[in-house]
């Protein structure tokens, strides 16, 4: 049947007779046309000379007042008259498996309902926690920044997520700006991307790129790879895409930093950090805090793709790996699987590309706390999150699952397991492990 298109005349009442097994809702009258029960039932009489008592009708329509009022309830019919009627024993049969068939519909509904309203609760409790603590940041810790935010206080309620409204101005106090930028400064490098850009698009020639004197000292000329880059950034928002209120942004943090820093130039990842930013500061404070990041000992190694350091990071993570999970940790060398397979990924984007959007920002939350060390401990609650899973696959669906992993994560269960990981080794902390391994301490 059709249900899109209108009914016409020459359908007869008489072909749309419900069959034994309907769904509960409401069907105009003349497609629904059908015998009452009792015509039925006397009309079987009359056939068979046999008897068969039906439940009194008040008690049908008793227990209907219990049964779930939903598209997932059933009603149970008698036979049509052109078909056989029930044996005694198939219309029991029918009957208890009809009960069943409800009493699971309605356990069903009664366990979402309690699911919904435990959700309600938590979600409320949770926006309830945010409000308060926003009152807290803004009138005690923001105004008092040196002196609290190393308390024990302030390092608790930090951890449980900062809210919304003051995660950017918490996270450019945390980063810091050692290197001095002004908003003057950004607006003069913007300006040199631009014409850049514009020379760019005036040549239009991809040999222009080779052409422009391009040397380890000089990467400006990675500014055309921005645009390439710009539209696989958050692809499931449009915001970031082209045409999107957030594009051009994106592309003018990037474009300046590629000219303040060419000596580092555009490395596919720093996107999602610039977005991650953008979305919580303003444009000129946005680019402070994601060159002052950049700068940090742990990005600089992986962008400046420095082998040596960053071998020396995973070491120090592979030393952490084996003291926290063990079991994990043999069956990742059983198939030579390092941690540069996972860890590049994560360490490139601080996890905004892995976890969804709200995750990661939580996670960027304690990052801005602790440094560099909770990027690897997040690495470690992740492992220990899926740890059980893991431990079943094989290198290329380990490989597979780390570099997309599960949507339905959630900061619960993963803060969880992050809190579980002692960064300590023979009783040293990952400081002296990475300073061991000849890895600069983050700032």
């Amino acid at each position: 049947i059709n249900f899109f298109t209108k009914r016409t005349k020459e359908l007869k009442p008489g072909l749309h007779s419900a069959p034994g097994w309907k769904l509960f809702g409401k069907v105009p009258p003349r497609e629904n046309f059908q015998k009452d029960s009792k015509i039925i039932q006397q009309e079987y009489e009359a056939r068979t000379g046999r008897t068969c008592k039906p439940a009194p009708q008040a008690t049908r329509r008793k227990n209907f007042e219990f049964e779930p009022l939903s598209t997932t309830a059933l009603i149970l019919e008698d036979r049509p008259s052109n078909l056989p009627a029930k044996s005694i024993e198939e219309a029991l049969r029918h009957r208890q498996e009809y009960d069943e068939m409800v009493a699971e519909a309605k356990k069903r509904e009664i366990k979402e309902a309690h699911k919904r309203k435990r959700i309600m609760k938590e979600r409320f409790k949770q926006e309830e926690n945010i409000a308060s603590a926003m009152v807290i940041w803004i009138n005690e810790i923001l105004p008092n920044w040196e002196g609290m935010r190393t308390t024990r206080r302030v390092r608790e309620l930090w951890w449980q997520g900062l809210p919304p409204s003051v995660r950017g101005k918490v996270w450019s106090l945390a980063i810091g700006n050692e290197l001095n930028i002004t908003h003057e400064l950004y607006e003069i490098f913007l300006s040199r991307a631009k014409e850049r850009w514009k020379s760019f698009s005036e040549t239009n020639s991809e040999n222009d790129i080779e052409d422009a004197g391009v040397s380890v000292a000089d990467r400006e000329a990675s500014l055309e790879l921005i645009k390439l880059d710009i539209s696989r950034t958050f692809p499931s928002f449009y915001i970031f895409q082209k045409g999107g209120p957030y594009h051009d942004l994106l592309h003018s943090v990037l474009g300046a930093y590629t000219c303040y820093r060419p000596d580092v130039g555009y490395v596919q990842g720093m996107s999602f950090i610039a977005a991650v930013l953008i979305l919580n500061l303003e444009e000129a404070d946005a680019f402070i805090a994601f060159a002052n990041l950049l700068n940090k000992p742990c990005q600089l190694a992986f962008f400046r793709v420095d082998h040596s350091m960053m071998l020396k990071y995973f070491a120090a993570f592979e030393v952490f790996f084996e003291e926290n999970l063990p079991k994990l940790f043999l069956h990742f060398k059983s198939y030579s699987l390092t941690p540069d397979i996972y860890l590049i990924d994560w360490i490139f984007t601080l996890y905004s590309k892995s976890l969804p959007l709200d995750l990661a920002c939580r996670v960027w939350d304690v990052f801005c706390r602790d440094g560099e060390e909770f990027l690897f401990r997040t690495g470690l609650g992740i492992l220990r999150l899926y740890e059980d899973i893991l431990l079943q696959m094989d290198f290329i669906h380990i490989a597979q699952f780390l570099t997309k992993l599960p949507e339905d994560i959630t900061s619960e269960k993963l803060f969880s397991c992050i809190a579980a990981i002692q960064m300590q080794n023979s009783n040293k902390k990952w400081a002296q492990v990475s300073e061991n391994n000849n890895v600069t301490k983050s700032c």
